[in-house]
Order: C-alpha cells, then sequence, then structure tokens
C-alpha cells in the first residue's frame, strides 16, 4: 500500500529577511500562525558546518503559539563580537513542533523549520545598503583561453542575487540562480558557452531589503582590464 503525505507549515513570518541595525540593542520579527497549535522552537547559527558560539539570544526560545494568534521574537545581540567595519550574516531558525494527535495514533507528523538571514548591519558603516548592487564591478577575463565572468564587491554590504544572465536580448545564458556576494568578496563564474556578442549584456536581479526584486544591468567590455557597473532598469 503506497500512502501519500502532505506536510504544510502552519506558521509563517512578518519577512523574508531580519534587517539589525547595530545602534539597536535588539531586532524584532513575528511569527504567525495560520494552523493548530503549535510549540516554536528559535535559534540563532551560522552558515559553517562546525559550531560557532555567536553573539546572539532569542527570545523567548520556545513558545507555544495558538491557532490564529502570533508571537513576536526579540534578536538580542551581546554588543560585541561581530565586525564592525562591513556587515554580517547569520541565520534565525524557526522551527514548528505539531502537538501529538490523540486522534490517529498513525499519523505522521513532522516538525518544520524556517530558514531566513540575519543582517547585522554595524552603525556608521559608509554609504548606504540600497546603493550595492549599483557598486558591483563586472569584468570579463581570460584563463588559459576560456571566458570567465568576474565579480567584486566594493562595498560593506552583501548583495542577494535573485539570478544573473549574460548575453543578448535572444541569447542569454543563465550563469548562477540565487547568490548573495560578500562585502569586499571576488567572485568568479564559468560560461558555459563563450559570449558570441563583442561587448554582451550582463542583467541581474537584486534583492532588496524589503525582499522586493530590483533589476539592473551592465554592457560588458571585452577587453580584460575594463570593468563596468550596473545601472537599475526603470520597471
Amino acid at each position: 500500500m503506497l500512502v501519500a503525505t502532505e506536510v504544510f507549515a502552519s506558521i509563517s513570518l512578518s519577512a523574508t529577511r531580519v534587517i539589525f541595525d547595530g545602534s539597536r540593542k535588539e531586532a524584532n520579527i513575528t511569527v504567525r500562525n495560520g494552523g493548530q497549535n503549535v510549540l516554536v522552537q528559535s535559534w540563532i547559527d551560522s552558515d559553517q558546518t562546525e559550531h560557532v558560539e555567536l553573539p546572539f539570544a532569542i527570545t523567548p526560545p520556545l513558545a507555544r503559539v495558538i491557532a490564529n494568534q502570533q508571537q513576536l521574537l526579540r534578536i538580542l545581540y551581546e554588543g560585541s563580537g561581530m565586525p564592525l567595519d562591513k556587515e554580517s550574516v547569520v541565520w534565525l531558525n524557526v522551527q514548528e513542533i505539531p502537538q501529538t494527535s490523540a486522534a490517529d495514533i498513525n499519523v505522521l507528523q513532522l516538525a518544520v523549520r524556517q530558514r531566513v538571514k540575519v543582517f547585522f548591519r554595524p552603525a556608521n558603516l559608509p554609504g548606504e545598503a540600497a546603493q550595492a548592487p549599483a557598486q558591483l564591478k563586472w569584468a570579463l577575463k581570460k584563463d588559459a583561453g576560456q571566458t570567465l565572468l568576474n565579480v567584486n564587491n566594493p562595498s560593506s554590504y552583501h548583495v542577494s542575487l535573485a539570478d544573473l544572465k549574460v548575453g543578448d536580448t535572444d541569447k542569454s545564458e543563465l550563469m548562477i540562480g540565487a547568490t548573495m556576494i560578500a562585502p569586499g568578496e571576488d567572485r568568479t563564474f564559468k560560461f558555459k558557452t563563450t559570449p558570441q556578442a563583442l561587448s554582451p549584456t550582463l542583467w541581474f536581479s537584486s534583492i532588496n531589503d524589503y525582499g522586493a526584486l530590483q533589476k539592473f544591468e551592465a554592457l560588458l567590455n571585452p577587453q580584460e582590464s575594463s570593468s563596468a557597473t550596473a545601472t537599475k532598469v526603470k520597471e
């Protein structure tokens, strides 16, 4: 006998990312429960495989959220331990633990976890996060006869890319889906096929602080030493 099981998350979060203003002591996010009564467990971790102690705490770390109600989560910072010259990223984990079903002992219950980024943004950073996508430096490079696309992020902020394409309007190659370029990072992407256009166009979508997509484009110069900055596309 084959049994089809559907898993639905009862809870949802009020934002797809959390911006922690370093000039404040805490940041908040709301957990909404649109299903049955659940326990909600929350914690902060890094994106590294090994365990790393982080100077953040969540309150409450465990809460009972009844149906059609919500719970405010407070993310607290100890006041030291994070870089002050650039933005950092940690992860908020929110896991719902459903109540045990007394009606049917054969029901499969799963703990569903949601994970969103927390951008810790120290006070007095130069520039603005909204300007960072347009400050990315893009360049075509040659390595052993292969054409590569290089990007450098000179800003103090992370840039979250939803997609990146290079080519022309008829034939463009999807380089990546979603990725994030850290402050000061250099990243190189390989082409599956060498761009045919003498000066190919680059398009990418960036995710802003509110979770909305903003589109940018740049005209790439085939000369190895050149670089290009993207301009925002008017909707």
